[in-house]
């Protein structure tokens, strides 16, 4: 797939150093510019595209844009959890994104955590490490995956900061919906009940994105 720019909020930020999320689904991209509309916020949304390769050609490509030198990057969308007792609309706050290419330490984690918890009351919200895949991961390989430490796995976040981390020193998070767990394994997302509250979820927490960047220009003690 092609990477593509959203809409309303989709515009770059006003701000010195703008906030640029990257998600690769369609469905992903529509509740993330619904939440976009009329929100007290700015940022550019950036679909890249399902899987590692994609994401690191879109990723590459929107930051070599004018003004994206500095850019904080913020990957979201949906994953699979691998913990069992894991919900779907649950959400997960990465430490690191990690892959066989390696691990990259995310910025503000338990402050992001802390905003997520007040931007969608009532969902649980997992910090630890995301994993990456190059395909959708199920069954006796998702526990083999939760050995290893992860608490999620998704397609796209890894190399999605990576690549971010790539381009210098720049802020870098992942914030992912579960959409499916253990016990609650979807066959297509948006089907069934679990799909429409991963949306759901994902529609509501943009402003904890940007209560995350707003806390990054805080000055440090």
């Amino acid at each position: 797939m092609s990477a593509a720019a959203g809409a309303a909020g989709d515009r770059p930020a006003a701000h010195p150093d703008p906030l640029l999320v990257a998600c690769a689904l369609r469905i992903e991209q529509a509740a993330l510019r619904s939440a976009g509309r009329g929100s007290a916020g700015a940022h550019t949304l950036l679909r890249t595209g399902m899987g590692p390769r994609a994401a690191e050609r879109a990723l590459t490509r929107a930051l070599e844009r004018p003004g994206m030198d500095r850019a904080a990057v913020l990957a979201t969308g949906f994953c699979a959890g691998l913990v069992p007792g894991m919900h779907p609309g649950d959400l997960v706050v990465a430490e690191e994104t990690r892959d066989p290419q390696g691990a990259v330490a995310c910025t503000g984690s338990a402050l992001l955590a802390e905003a997520l918890a007040r931007a969608a009351p009532g969902r649980t919200v997992h910090i630890g490490a995301l994993t990456g895949s190059d395909h959708v991961v199920r069954g006796q390989e998702r526990a083999q995956l939760r050995t290893t430490g992860a608490i999620a796995v998704d397609m796209e976040s890894a190399a999605t900061l990576r690549t971010a981390a790539r381009g210098g020193s720049r802020p870098v998070a992942a914030v992912r919906v579960i959409v499916d767990a253990p016990e609650h394994e979807l066959v297509r997302i948006g089907t069934v009940r679990g799909g429409i509250s991963a949306f759901r979820v994902l529609r509501a927490v943009l402003p904890a994105f940007y209560e995350w960047h707003r806390s990054l220009l805080l000055p440090r003690r």
